[in-house]
C-alpha cells in the first residue's frame, strides 16, 4: 500500500473494529466451507442424493476457493478496496443463502460455488488491511489475528454443523452463518476508511505472483502444509485402531487439536515479526520431528495424545510467516499473492487427503507420519530457497 493508503488508514479508521470485521468475515467463510461435513447424512436425505455425492459440495467450495479466488483478484485488483471488501462479503452472503433456500442439489452446488468465490479476496484485503492498520513491524500479528478467524472456524465448523444441523435441520447452520457475515459486513461499511483505487493493476499482481520467492511460498504452502494433511485427514481411525482410545475421547481430543491450532498461529505470528526466518525454519523443523514421531508412539495412548496436542499447536503455525513472506516480496501488489496463497493451503489439504488415502487403502494407516514428514522436509528446503532471495534482489 501507498504511504498515502497507509496514512488514511491510521488517521480515519478504527484498526479494532476494522479487524473484528474481517475477523467474522473471514470466520464465516471458513466456517461455510467445514460445515457441511457435519451435516451430510441430513443434506444427502433433503435433496435426493447418495452421501457421497452430498460429500461433493466440499469438493465445490473447496475448488471456488482455489480457482474462483484468484479469478476474481483479477478482475478486481483496480477497484477501491473498502467498496470491494463489502461487496464481496454481499457476495458470500447470497451464495450462502442461496444454499439455504436450494430446492435441489444443482442449487445447493450454485450456492456452494458463489459464496466460495469470494473467500481467497476478502481474505487477502484482510490482511493487507490489518497489515497496514497495525503498522510496520507486527504483520505477523495482524496476520494471525485475521487468520484467527479461520482457525475458529477449523475446531467450530463441524461441531456446529453436526450440533444445530442434526437436531434442527441442515440449512439452519448455513443461516446463521449468513446472519454473522451480515454483522462482518455492517462492522467493515461503519469502520474501514475509503482509500483510493490501487495504482497497481492486473499485470502488477501478475508479475508479483511469478516472483521466484512468492512462487516459493506459495509452493511452500502446498507441500509442506499437504504433509499435516496426510496425517490429519485419518486421525480419528489411526486413534481409534491403532492407539485404541476410547470413542468418548477422540472429540475433545479433537477440540484441543483445534484450540492448539488457534494458538499457534497466534503465537507464530508474534514470533514471525521478531525473526522471520527463525520461525519458518523453527516449525518446519518441528513439523517434521512430530510427524516423524507418530508412527513410532502409535500404540501408546499417553505419547500419542501428547503428539496430537503438538501436531495442534503447529498445524496453523505456518500461516502467518508463509504470508508475511508473500508480503515482504509481493511489493504494492501483493493482494493476487495472498489470494494464490490462501487457496494454496485448501490444495495442500485436498493433495494430503488424497495421499493419505492412498496409504489408508494399501493397509498403511499407522504409517502416514512417515510421509507426512518426507513433505514437510520438502516444505522447509522450498522455504529455505525462497528465504535466501532478499526482497531487494527480487526487485532487481
Amino acid at each position: 500500500m501507498t504511504d498515502h493508503t497507509s496514512s488514511l488508514l491510521s488517521s480515519r479508521s478504527r484498526p479494532a473494529w476494522v479487524l473484528t470485521g474481517f475477523v467474522l468475515l473471514v470466520f464465516c467463510t471458513g466456517t461455510a466451507e467445514y460445515l457441511v461435513a457435519g451435516v451430510l447424512p441430513q443434506l444427502a436425505t433433503d435433496v435426493g442424493v447418495s452421501t457421497a455425492a452430498a460429500g461433493q459440495t466440499v469438493t465445490a467450495y473447496a475448488l471456488g476457493v482455489a480457482v474462483g479466488g484468484p479469478l476474481v483478484t483479477i478482475l478486481t485488483a483496480r477497484l477501491p478496496r473498502k467498496g470491494l471488501a463489502l461487496s464481496l462479503g454481499l457476495v458470500f452472503i447470497i451464495g450462502t443463502l442461496i444454499t439455504v433456500i436450494a430446492p435441489t442439489y444443482a442449487w445447493v452446488i450454485v450456492g456452494r460455488v458463489v459464496s466460495a468465490c469470494s473467500q481467497a479476496t476478502l481474505f487477502a484485503i484482510g490482511l493487507t488491511t490489518a497489515a497496514t492498520a497495525m503498522g510496520p513491524g507486527r504483520q505477523g500479528r495482524a496476520i494471525a489475528i485475521v487468520s484467527s478467524g479461520l482457525t475458529v472456524a477449523t475446531v467450530l465448523g463441524v461441531p456446529l454443523g453436526a450440533l444445530l444441523g442434526g437436531n434442527l435441520n441442515w440449512r439452519i447452520p448455513f443461516l446463521i452463518v449468513a446472519v454473522v457475515a451480515i454483522a462482518g459486513v455492517l462492522i467493515l461499511w461503519s469502520s474501514m476508511p475509503r482509500t483510493p483505487a490501487p495504482a497497481t493493476g492486473v499485470r502488477d499482481e501478475i508479475r508479483t505472483l511469478l516472483r521466484g520467492p512468492v512462487l516459493l511460498a506459495v509452493m511452500t504452502t502446498v507441500v509442506g502444509f499437504a504433509g499435516v494433511g496426510i496425517v490429519f485427514t485419518y486421525l480419528v481411525p489411526l486413534l481409534s485402531d491403532v492407539t485404541g482410545l476410547a470413542a468418548s475421547v477422540i472429540p475433545a481430543l479433537l477440540l484441543a487439536y483445534g484450540v492448539g491450532g488457534f494458538v499457534g498461529n497466534l503465537i507464530a505470528g508474534r514470533f514471525a515479526d521478531l525473526d522471520l526466518g527463525k520461525t519458518l525454519v523453527g516449525v518446519f523443523v518441528a513439523l517434521v520431528l512430530t510427524l516423524a514421531l507418530f508412527p513410532l508412539v502409535a500404540e501408546h495412548p499417553a505419547p500419542m495424545i501428547g503428539m496430537v496436542l503438538v501436531l495442534g499447536l503447529l498445524s496453523t503455525a505456518t500461516i502467518a510467516p508463509l504470508q508475511s513472506l508473500v508480503l515482504r516480496h509481493a511489493g504494492a501488489a501483493p493482494t493476487l499473492s495472498l489470494a494464490v496463497n490462501v487457496g494454496a493451503f485448501n490444495m495442500a489439504n485436498a493433495v494430503g487427503s488424497a495421499l493419505g488415502g492412498i496409504g489408508v487403502s494399501a493397509g498403511l494407516l499407522r504409517w502416514g507420519g512417515f510421509g507426512g514428514a518426507v513433505f514437510a522436509v520438502a516444505g522447509l528446503v522450498l522455504a529455505l530457497l525462497a528465504l535466501s532471495t532478499t526482497p531487494q534482489e527480487d526487485n532487481q
